[in-house]
């Protein structure tokens, strides 16, 4: 099938992997910003899936549990907000490290998840997967392979406890991806594809993410069609099969 084929087919186009800078220590831009940036792509809609609080987070620490959560669903709000107005779907999701800078991202949980869970993001990640998975969430791990500094590769990728892999992520060196990608099969994960996007004039933007032939209205209308199979990622803005 052809580029034009597959976009005619699968025209909706989501972003599943980014950050705004109410909650992202590395993020420069507003949640609102963000959003905008995606809908001006022609996107119809975004994940925002800021660092959580054993990761990079511009949240602070010291807050009671109730103030640290609200803070993230207040970034959450605000893009919404801006994107109801505009007819641009955004959707909640978390950035979650579980050690030595190993991340996985996490969809389908929402404000009282989080208020029912105090210290969620202390847990092990095998007790962090069975509640996220309790509450019907999806667990993707993001850019399995990437090789910095700052994560230790001594600590791998569980994939007992995921139901997806970041195949494709922007800042992820080609070797990383295809990496990532072998993963993936080699476990039977749903690949994903994110855009790891920090700031709303960021090359990436357009670059990666997933396209639907039908919108989603929900975060769970979302990962049901990764679980059906029934979507295409996005690499380097072209559409390709999972």
């Amino acid at each position: 099938m052809t580029q034009e084929a597959l976009e005619r087919e699968f025209p909706y186009r989501y972003e599943t992997h980014c950050h705004c800078c109410w909650c992202s220590a590395c993020a420069m831009s507003e949640p609102q910003e963000m959003a905008r940036a995606y809908w001006q792509q022609g996107y119809a809609g975004m994940v925002l899936t800021d660092h959580f609080l054993l990761g990079n987070t511009a949240v602070d620490r010291r807050l009671p549990w109730e103030e640290k959560v609200q803070r993230y669903w207040e970034a959450y709000l605000a893009a919404k907000t801006w994107g109801d107005a505009h007819g641009f779907s955004v959707f909640f999701g978390l950035e979650h490290q579980y050690g030595g800078g190993k991340e996985v991202l996490t969809y389908g949980v929402d404000l009282e998840f989080l208020l029912s869970h105090r210290d969620l993001h202390l847990l092990p990640l095998s007790e962090y997967a069975a509640l996220v998975h309790e509450a019907g969430g999806f667990l993707s791990m993001a850019h399995p392979f990437r090789d910095r500094p700052y994560i230790d590769r001594t600590i791998q990728p569980q994939p007992e406890f995921l139901d997806g892999a970041e195949v494709f992520n922007y800042f992820n060196r080609p070797p990383e991806n295809q990496r990532a990608a072998q993963f993936a099969r080699e476990h039977h994960l749903l690949p994903t594809s994110g855009g790891d996007v920090h700031r709303a004039d960021d090359p990436a933007i357009g670059m990666a993410g997933v396209a639907l032939r039908r919108p989603a209205g929900s975060i769970q209308e979302l990962t049901a069609a990764w679980k059906a199979g029934d979507y295409r990622l996005i690499i380097q803005g072209e559409l390709k099969e999972p």
